[in-house]
């Protein structure tokens, strides 16, 4: 691997010489794994082999000796560079530049070791009610993504306790009134404050049964009434939607990925995470059919395939999608190589969204998500078929629509014989 990125042998030779030189030729072939330029492993190489040298000499014998040497080296560093220069300022950039390289490579040879600013988030109440998560994988059969927004509401909730000194066994109602009131003063919608409160009932009776709190308390938390059909869908108009469009710039690699995630959402409906969750098996370009199995309840759907969209994303696998054994279809544009998330999918609808100016309340994926089904209601389609189009597990899901159905409710208000007045 080294001699892709090396013409001299004796570089390469030099670099297989040093005391962490398998470390160091891994660390690369795991660069080239993931997508990285050659004017990275170039520029980080030489770093790494001085890294190695300063801790031989300080003592290090085997690569688990390392890292308690990365911190004295990157203040060498920025103390020789400060020397160098005449003003004896150290470029602000720098000590990122020196540290990067080597803790990255220690994560990839160290399996152990935690890269500095990023260490691993523990789940919430680990200490005080340990198995919960366990618990909500095991007995109530709970999946990733719903175990997932446990742990996001239970990192709110732990945050909380932590910010006004309390600790779990002191729970009270009216501690968890405060709690529940604070959230839904943060402008939260109210249905996700409630989804909140639901999270918190469940931890609090299985921290009852384990012994956590002298009572169960899950009965007093109390959530906001969320009323049925009360709210209207986000979407926006065909118009508006066209210039979200227009605003991609289908020049470059990650504009021919947007480009094609963006017609995903708005033509099918589709979730972030269904998008994100897409496979070059899901694509049957012979047939022209586009499956998405990854439908909530485990529920999947199979497409025809659009010409536009279809277009948009061979434009993005021959011209835009980075070379990766990886067979999810949409990927990062940078390195490290790997798939998109559901987050960085609704992260790609907002910033195009915002950026055509489009107002709309909580821009994302959803918004377009809702636009397609609009689009579907004003064609008149039956809310069945809507439903079974995008995907709902129940018809009450798609009820909502019927409000937005303008014609339809105009010739309700209008009754028999009053369209005369118009």
């Amino acid at each position: 691997m080294l001699e892709k990125y090396f013409v001299k042998p004796q570089t390469v030779d030099r670099i297989r010489a040093s005391w962490i030189g398998p470390e160091v030729e891994s660390y690369v072939a795991w660069m080239a794994e993931h997508g990285y330029k050659a004017r990275n492993v170039l520029s980080r190489v030489p770093v790494l082999l001085a890294f190695a040298e300063f801790a031989r000499v300080r003592g290090a014998e085997i690569v688990g000796d390392l890292p308690i040497h990365v911190e004295a080296f990157v203040a060498d560093r920025l103390a020789r560079h400060a020397r160098q220069r005449r003003d004896g300022k150290v470029r602000p950039m720098l000590a990122k530049e020196v540290r990067g390289p080597i803790e990255q490579m220690l994560s990839v040879v160290l399996p152990a070791f935690e890269v500095s600013g990023r260490r691993r988030r523990e789940l919430p109440f680990a200490g005080a009610v340990p198995g919960f998560f366990e618990y909500l994988v095991a007995e109530r059969g709970l999946r990733p993504a719903t175990v997932e927004l446990y742990r996001h509401y239970l990192d709110r909730f732990e945050s909380y306790l932590a910010r006004i000194g309390a600790e779990l066994p002191e729970l009270s109602p009216t501690l968890l009134s405060a709690f529940v009131t604070e959230r839904s003063a943060a402008g939260l919608a109210k249905s996700t404050v409630r989804d909140g409160c639901g999270v918190l009932r469940v931890f609090l009776r299985y921290a009852h049964r384990e012994g956590a709190l002298r009572r169960d308390l899950s009965n007093t938390v109390e959530w906001p009434q969320v009323y049925r059909l009360s709210t209207i869908p986000r979407s926006i108009t065909w118009a508006e939607v066209e210039q979200v469009l227009s605003g991609v710039d289908r020049r470059t690699p990650c504009g021919k990925r947007d480009y094609a995630i963006l017609l995903l959402l708005v033509v099918y409906g589709l979730r972030g995470r269904e998008v994100a969750a897409l496979s070059l098996e899901d694509i049957d370009w012979r047939r022209e059919r586009l499956a998405v199995p990854e439908r909530k309840a485990g529920h999947s759907t199979a497409f025809p395939l659009s010409p536009p969209v279809g277009e948009a994303i061979v434009d993005y696998l021959r011209n835009g999608r980075p070379t990766t054994p990886d067979r999810h279809v949409f990927m990062r544009a940078v390195a490290p190589i790997r798939p998109l998330g559901p987050a960085a999918v609704s992260s790609c609808a907002r910033s195009y969204l915002l950026g055509a100016g489009v107002k709309v309340p909580r821009p994302g994926s959803h918004t377009l998500r809702h636009t397609c089904v609009q689009r579907l209601v004003d064609a008149d389609f039956s809310l069945k078929v809507i439903g079974d189009f995008v995907g709902h597990r129940k018809a009450a899901s798609t009820e909502i629509y019927a409000k937005v159905a303008v014609a339809s409710l105009r010739e309700v208000a209008l009754g028999d014989g009053e369209e005369v007045l118009g």
